[in-house]
């Protein structure tokens, strides 16, 4: 009777490592079933934003694309059109200029003459410092500044305390706003 004990206890051993293996798979498709059915709405869900996120970049390109195009056409006009303002304001200093070389051909006064040139001269500079333009006055006695100048020459100074400062000025220098347009052409003492 042991014998059969241990031979329907080991057929009974062998019947649940069957079945343990059987349901063990069936819960294995089972679970592969559902993930299946997890993976792929997940999957439908990437593929959707992903195809989001490429229209949105694609319509961030574009207007990108139109903004670079749109500035650029606008620097293009800014800089055909910038010193429009200016020729114009500059026109009636070349209208007086005319006028005066015609009053001078039959004008003998110098005098006269010199004072009428004198008229156009300061039109002309309240034009260019209306434009933000200013020459570089009071430069003789002040040390030489190689942002704003450019020395031309160096000369012996005519007194120790005039070493490394302007003496003379050749040319004016000009700035428009912070920006020098045109350096100063100075002498400098030695």
């Amino acid at each position: 009777m042991k014998n059969k004990e241990r031979a329907d206890s080991g057929s009974n051993k062998n019947e649940e490592q069957v079945v343990d293996e059987t349901s063990a798979k069936n819960s294995q498709e089972a679970s592969s079933e559902s993930a299946g059915e997890i993976i792929e709405p997940i999957e439908k869900k990437f593929e959707d934003e992903i195809a989001e996120l490429k229209d949105k970049y694609l319509r961030l390109y574009s207007d990108f694309e139109n903004y670079r195009k749109r500035t650029a056409k606008e620097r293009l006009d800014l800089i055909t059109t910038a010193s429009e303002d200016v020729l114009k304001e500059l026109i009636p200093v070349v209208d007086d200029f005319e006028r005066a070389f015609k009053a001078n051909e039959s004008q003998e006064d110098a005098v006269k003459v010199r004072e009428g040139n004198q008229l156009i001269f300061h039109k002309l500079l309240r034009t260019l410092e209306n434009r933000g333009l200013k020459p570089m006055d009071n430069l003789i006695g002040k040390p030489f500044n190689p942002d704003t100048q450019e020395a031309i020459t160096s000369i012996p100074s005519p007194s120790e305390d005039m070493k490394g400062k302007v003496i003379d000025v050749v040319e004016k220098g000009y700035t428009l706003g912070e920006k020098v347009v045109r350096f100063a052409k100075v002498v400098t003492g030695a």
